[in-house]
This record gives C-alpha cells, structure tokens and sequence, in this order.
C-alpha cells in the first residue's frame, strides 16, 4: 500500500513537471507557467473526480441487489472474502467481454462488467474476474490507474491545443518545436500507463485467484476473453485508448500508434502463472 501511495505521489509530481516543459517549449515562459498550474489543478480534480469521469466515458450504469442480482450478489460475495467495504457495481453495455475497477480507495471503490463478458462466461469465470478486479482495489492499484488514464488523456489535448499556445517576441515557440511536443507528449502519457500496467496484472492475477481460491477459473476466463475480445471492438476504448490499461484485457483493436503499444502482459504467460498455482 505504501509503495502505491510513492508510485501515485511521484505521478502526479511527474504529471506537474512534464505539463511545465510542454507548456515552457510550446510557449516559453508564461505557457510554463500557465501548464503548471493546469498541471496541479489536474491532479487535484483527478484525485477527487477521475473515477466518475472514466465510468460516465463508458456510459456505464450502477446496478443493486434489485436491478442486477446475478452480479451484484457475486461481487458483494467476494468482497467479503477479501475483507473489503462493499464496492459500487457498474455495468456497461458493450459486446466486448472486458471489465474493470475504478476509484480512489477501497472504501470510494467501483467495479464495472461489460454486458459481453456477463454473457460469455461461465459463473465460475465470472467469478474469477471479479475477484481480480477486486484484488486491484485490495492493491490500491486503481487510483493511479484510474488518474494515470485521466491524465494521460490531458496530456494528449494538452499537445494537440499547442498550435493555439505562444508566446510574443523572444518568447514565441519554435514551430518545429511544437510539432515534436505535439508528437510525444501523448507518447509520454502512454508509456506511463504501460509502467504501471504491465506489473500490476500480475499481482491482480494472483489476488484474485487467492480471493475467489481457484486460480483455474481466471485462467479459463482470460483465455476465453482474449480469444473473443480480439474480434469484438469496443469503439469507447479505441477513442480513449488512454483508459485501455484499465481493463483485464487490452481492448484496443490495434492499428495505427495504438498498435505499437501493448498495456498488458502477454495473455500466455498470465495463464501460466495462475496454472501453476496451487
């Protein structure tokens, strides 16, 4: 837990410092300055509104014990398992099989399902991917998940609005400049979400084999996603693919810049490793 609280910390330092070079590059002093305090007054609305912002994106709705008994009993089932406060319960009306947890703790927590993952696995499947999302929230992974995606998306607006930022006389940005800024600045905002991704789904992996006690069902429920999800595009995902490492499977459809950036680890390996448990 403390060593999320250092990640999430140093994140949102590197979050402030990096508006201020684009901001200082794009226009001189006073875009510096002004990206700045953009830069810390993004932290602070992500901190407290991220997790709304990702869930109204997706046009997710919440569902109760009434409105969706079959998922909302399960998750609530396995949060007792795992000693957790009661998360809110989301579902979201896409075919693709995917799911996802957001917030900014345990105890602010939500889950979200696709209507296509409901569909397309068994209840002990389901089960196990529930129980992963719930091992992100045990793991505090889902507030710099939540804020890296949100941000991230910042930064790619920040760099597409360079053309109207600038300076006057001395301080007026090189053009060439700009358009490199322009370039890398939502690179840089992909690469931090592949830092946090990669490790993390791993760690997800294995507390939710732990919470649900059967690594197989994970297994057999991520093998089944990545062969479905791939054929099946969630058009939400391709249009915000900062909030594709989010999800338990990457639901990107690939081409493009977005093809060159893989958020998750390779689906082999993660069946392999929960395989290997006992």
């Amino acid at each position: 837990m403390f060593g999320n609280w250092i990640k999430t910390s140093l994140l949102m330092a590197g979050i402030v410092a990096l508006f201020g070079v684009i901001g200082g590059m794009i226009g001189g002093q006073q875009g510096m300055l002004l990206a700045l305090l953009f830069g810390g007054g993004m932290n602070v609305w992500a901190y407290w509104f991220s997790d709304k912002v990702v869930l109204k994106m997706y046009k997710a709705r919440e569902v109760d014990a009434a409105t969706s008994p079959y998922l909302y009993n399960m998750v609530r089932e396995l949060a007792g398992r795992a000693e957790l406060p009661m998360p809110k319960v989301y579902i979201i009306d896409e075919a693709q099989p995917n799911a996802f947890a957001t917030g900014r703790n345990p105890e602010h927590a939500a889950v979200a399902a696709t209507t296509g993952i409901i569909r397309m696995l068994s209840e002990r499947e389901l089960r196990g991917v529930m129980a992963h999302e719930l091992a992100h929230v045990k793991n505090r992974d889902i507030l710099i998940s939540t804020i890296s995606a949100t941000v991230a998306g910042a930064i790619s607006a920040l760099a597409q609005f360079g053309m109207f930022f600038g300076g006057r006389g001395e301080d007026r940005p090189n053009p060439v400049v700009s358009i490199i800024i322009m370039i890398l600045a939502p690179i840089a905002g992909m690469l931090i979400q592949m830092a946090i991704s990669r490790t993390r789904e791993f760690g997800a992996d294995r507390g939710g084999a732990e919470i649900s006690g059967d690594p197989a069902a994970l297994a057999d429920a991520l093998a089944k996603i990545d062969a479905y999800a791939r054929g099946i595009p969630m058009h939400t995902a391709d249009e915000h693919p900062e909030t594709a490492q989010m999800m338990i499977m990457n639901p990107l459809s690939g081409g493009g810049l977005k093809g060159l950036f893989s958020t998750h680890p390779a689906t082999e390996e993660r069946i392999a490793r929960l395989r290997a448990m006992r």
